[in-house]
């Protein structure tokens, strides 16, 4: 069983996977406006997007989403193509101040969940097709993300025949996160629809090497996170000071020539607005690729 919020969320068009999701759906859309952003996003073989998590912190219309700011700041940036964070397409509740972790959560936050709940149950599944055409309207292939565990996807992913991306993160001391080689095994063996959305950052904090992975698992990733950070679980950085390969990694995307994704995902703390700071990003991107 499957609620309506999940539903809607799996409808949305394109690719997937998003902090705090742990999962992300990939089905690409055939149709002529997709095809010509597909071409708009491509940099020297390369097809290159944004997770939009990086614009997180960018205001949204009081009790609204997050999709039109999105899509503004996308233009800005001159990107065509994205991943986009679930938590973008829903409205925002206030939940107060974070508890310690483990402890029960103050009224406040548990209200805001609540009410998060009750308007996913609420909403039509008409409003995630809205969420599409906006970014169709824009020339963007939109993407969507589901919270459940691989078990409950697998019956789904089987039946539709949909790819499941799993995102890792640098957890390698929790066994339920997808963070090390063995546990991204390990949820392919569960579903030929399982793949692996590979965030080279975290996999280079965990000290894992993101090159010997994509080269030894590429037909198993449906698209990469770019960001830099430090080995042994360390900081993120700006681009360039870190010890994450991203200037190597699309250099073997591009040789190879494998239909493999490339996002950004800006999470340093930058100077500039994160509109500022994506461009950055692209801009890196574009001369390693040149």
């Amino acid at each position: 069983m499957y609620t309506r919020r999940e539903f809607g969320m799996l409808t949305l068009a394109g690719l997937v996977p998003l902090p705090p999701s742990r999962f992300a759906l990939w089905r690409a859309s055939p149709d002529t406006t997709s095809m010509a952003a597909a071409a708009d996003a491509t940099v020297n073989g390369v097809r290159v997007g944004v997770q939009t998590y990086s614009f997180r912190d960018l205001p949204r219309p009081p009790g609204g989403d997050g999709i039109d700011p999105v899509i503004k700041a996308m233009t800005a940036c001159g990107l065509t193509e994205c991943e986009l964070f679930s938590p973008q397409a829903e409205p925002q509740f206030n939940a107060g101040a974070r508890g310690a972790r483990g402890s029960r959560p103050p009224a406040e936050t548990q209200k805001a969940r609540e009410d998060l709940r009750k308007w996913r149950v609420e909403t039509p599944l008409d409003h995630f097709g809205a969420i599409k055409r906006k970014f169709d309207a824009a020339g963007i292939i939109t993407a969507s993300t589901t919270l459940d565990v691989a078990k409950r996807i697998q019956p789904f992913a089987e039946k539709h025949r949909m790819v499941v991306a799993m995102h890792g993160h640098s957890k390698i001391d929790d066994p339920n996160e997808f963070a090390t080689p063995d546990s991204f095994a390990a949820a392919m063996k569960m579903s030929k629809y399982f793949k692996v959305n590979l965030d080279i950052g975290h996999f280079t904090a965990a000290n894992f090497d993101a090159m010997s992975y994509i080269r030894e698992h590429h037909a198993d990733i449906t698209n990469l996170h770019l960001k830099d950070r430090k080995k042994n679980q360390g900081d993120n950085t700006p681009w360039g000071e870190g010890d994450t390969p991203i200037r190597e990694v699309l250099q073997l995307l591009k040789k190879e020539r494998w239909p493999i994704r490339a996002y950004i995902e800006y999470e340093y703390g930058g100077p500039g607005t994160p509109i500022e700071e994506v461009t950055k990003c692209l801009d890196y991107v574009k001369r390693a690729l040149a």
